[in-house]
Formats: C-alpha cells, structure tokens, sequence
C-alpha cells in the first residue's frame, strides 16, 4: 500500500482496488464506478429526511479564578478554596481523632488548604461531646494519624484552636466553664446527657488567663509536631477569645475589660504566645466581626476590630486573617482588608439550610475581587468531598444530610457521600 499526499489530494493503491481522492472544497473525485442515483436509477426510492439539527451545547462557564493555584506564604496551594473548620464530634470522648476522620479529611484533599475542626488547647475549654482535643500525647498520635493520610493523597492541613470559655458544661468536661466575667451563655448546651441548662461559668483569673495563654501555646508546638502547617487560633463565635472581645460578655474592671484596649488585649496575648512558639508564619487568627452567634454583642464593632486588627499587624508576618461571613460589599470587610498588609481569607455568607447551587462560586468569586486572597467553605465541602472537581465540571452537587451533621457519630453522613464519576 502506497500512499502520496498532496495539499487537498490524496492518491492510495491497494492493489487491486485503486481509489483516487481529491480534496477541495466541497469536491470530492472518485474513480470507482459511478453507483446508481438512488432517485432516477433502477432501484430509486425517496431521499430520507434529513436529520434534526443536535440541540445547541449549553454554553461552558469560564474556568474560575478560584480554581487557579496560588501560595500562602512559601506554601504552594493547588486552588483559592480552603476547606473551612467544622465541629463534626466523631472524636473519641476524650477528645483524641479517630481513624475515621483520617479519612474523612483525605476524602477533602483536593482543597488548596484544609482548616481541620476546632481542637481544645486544655480539659477546661471543651464546647461539646466528641470535639476534638490537643494536649495530650494521645491527642497528638491521633491527629498525626489524620495529617498522614491528608498528606499522602496530596493535602495541606492547620488546624482551629479554640477554648470554648462559657460555652461549656461540667458534664461534658467535668469542669466549670472558665469565661471573662460570670455571664452564662444563654439558651443552654449540648451535652453527653442531651440539652441540659447552661452553668454560670468562673471568672478567669489573672493565673487563669497565663495558664490559658501557654496552653494555646504548647498546644500550637503539638499541632507542628502533629504534621500541621500551622494553627489557627479561634477569636470568633462567641467562644473565649470572642467573650473577652464583646463587651455583653466581659464586664472586667481590669486590664483585660472595660475599654477597646484592654478588651483586645488576651486576643494579642495569645496570638503573640502562639506565634513565638511556632512563628508567626504558621499562625492565623479568625475573626467574626458584628456576629451575635452564641449569645455575643460586641457593642463597638466599628472602633474594636481597626483596633485589633492594628495590634495583629505588629506581631509580626502572621498567615492569615480568617473572615466568618465576609460580604463584600460590608465596611467592616473593606476597613479589614484596607488595614490587613497579609493574606485574606474570607468566608463568604451563604444560606443556613441549603447549599448554593453553583457551589459557593459566585460568592466566591465576588470576594477574590474585593481583594480576598482565599476563599473557605464549609457546607459544600461537607457533602461533597471532590468540590474542586465539581466545580471545574460544573457538576450538580451531593444534598447535605443534615441529621448526620453533629452528635450522632459514624461514617453515615460523613464519609459516605458518593464523589463524581470519573469522566468518560
């Protein structure tokens, strides 16, 4: 078989048939015999109808910038999307991980970054049953378990310290709650024997508040030797470091109440310790500007935060500022990211009950323009370990199964959402 290319012509001989082809436009030659016509030949019959024209493609969104990798600080990120902490209580009552959530968070690995949930510095800062805890050695394998896995299908992990203060209860710590002032947290709490009443929790003494301070910090050099990044200290929700910052709930008279000076003080001191103790480039801190959640009410929203804000600046290089609600379009996300000099994540609003059909994309998307450098979310990772994939193809989204969300332990709900088919 001889073939010869020219432009348009193409000569082929395979003995004994020989076919000469010419291409031009819309011309084709053929040195075969002619066939019959099939309307005026021997053997005519009607033309069939043509085909229906194939339905117009839908129309392809355009790649997202959230989908472009990025850096946070010397750390390459595969993506802008940062896979927000959330309580799940599969933790073993003692508060150390279990083989489960290793992998759950490994399902979730195609995240540019992984915030794992809230884990308590010490016994006396537990929210709930079955959080997650980092101060024991037991603590530290647990989690060195869940880095592990994350790290070997290609993620990267901090993990959220957080002291609960007043949302707390001594059936689940056996101990009464620590808090800036004797305020009760309203509405009760979750506890190991259902929804019980709320302590009045003990006013933190200044050996209260050092003790707590080198807690966070010997819990962030047990998070690096877990094989985390780095840590995010939790200054947002109404927990400790919130209650010190709202005045509703700190009623001190020291230096650690009255004004916006000393209210943001423990903040600082905590930050500082932590940063000391692993750098300040491993440490981020989150903040919830103006919410009310867990009983809070700042008071001074305008004035606290550039005030905090400020004081954050001159601990040094820190990771990130984590926004809880971030709106674009809000002052206090604008006044943040004008006064912040270092990386932005903001966590965009999205509805309590149901998740948004793109995904968090447009949201997203809104607040990378507003000058966000990252994006987290939460409920779309939930139900759908392969978002990032998801959202590159455009692909419907798992439902969340809200009933599995918390208390009730198990891989049901958690790590049993179905992931896309791969692509054909």
């Amino acid at each position: 078989m001889t073939t010869t290319t020219a432009p348009h012509t193409t000569t082929t001989t395979n003995a004994p048939h020989t076919t000469t082809t010419t291409n031009a436009p819309h011309t084709i030659s053929d040195t075969r015999a002619p066939k019959p016509d099939p309307v005026t030949g021997p053997h005519a019959t009607t033309p069939a109808a043509p085909l229906p024209a194939p339905a117009p493609a839908l129309p392809t969104p355009p790649p997202s910038p959230l989908l472009n990798p990025t850096h946070l600080g010397t750390l390459p990120l595969p993506n802008h999307l940062v896979m927000a902490p959330m309580t799940r209580n599969r933790a073993h009552p003692d508060g150390t991980p279990t083989p489960l959530m290793a992998t759950y968070y490994a399902q979730r690995a195609t995240a540019g970054l992984i915030i794992a949930e809230a884990a308590t510095p010490n016994a006396v800062g537990r929210t709930y049953p079955n959080i997650t805890a980092l101060h024991t050695d037991a603590h530290q394998a647990g989690w060195q378990q869940v880095t592990r896995a994350v790290r070997e299908a290609g993620g990267r992990m901090f993990v959220q310290l957080q002291h609960g203060g007043r949302v707390g209860h001594p059936a689940t710590s056996g101990l009464t709650p620590l808090a800036p002032s004797p305020v009760p947290l309203p509405g009760g709490i979750h506890t190991p024997n259902g929804h019980e009443e709320s302590v009045v929790p003990r006013e933190m003494t200044r050996d209260d508040i050092r003790q707590t301070i080198a807690d966070f910090a010997a819990a962030a050099r047990r998070a690096i030797d877990a094989g985390f990044e780095g840590v995010e200290v939790h200054s947002a929700n109404g927990y400790l470091l919130h209650q010190f910052l709202a005045a509703n709930t700190n009623r001190r008279t020291d230096a650690y109440g009255g004004p916006v000076a000393h209210r943001i003080r423990f903040t600082v001191e905590v930050v500082r310790a932590v940063a000391e103790a692993i750098g300040p480039e491993r440490v981020g801190v989150r903040l919830s500007p103006g919410l009310t959640v867990n009983g809070i009410e700042e008071g001074d929203t305008e004035s606290l935060y550039p005030a905090l804000v400020t004081s954050l600046t001159s601990l040094g290089p820190l990771a990130y500022l984590h926004l809880v609600h971030a709106d674009p379009s809000s002052p206090h996300f604008q006044h943040i990211r004008a006064a912040w000099p270092g990386p932005l994540i903001a966590n965009p609003i999205s509805p309590a009950d149901t998740l948004p059909p793109d995904g968090g994309r447009a949201a997203g998307e809104r607040l990378l323009a507003a000058g966000a450098d990252l994006i987290s979310l939460g409920r779309p990772f939930l139900a759908n370990p392969d978002l990032i994939e998801r959202l590159r193809r455009s692909a419907p989204l798992n439902p969340i199964r809200d009933k599995f969300l918390m208390y009730v332990g198990g891989a049901e709900g958690y790590t049993d959402y179905p992931p896309l088919p791969s692509p054909e």
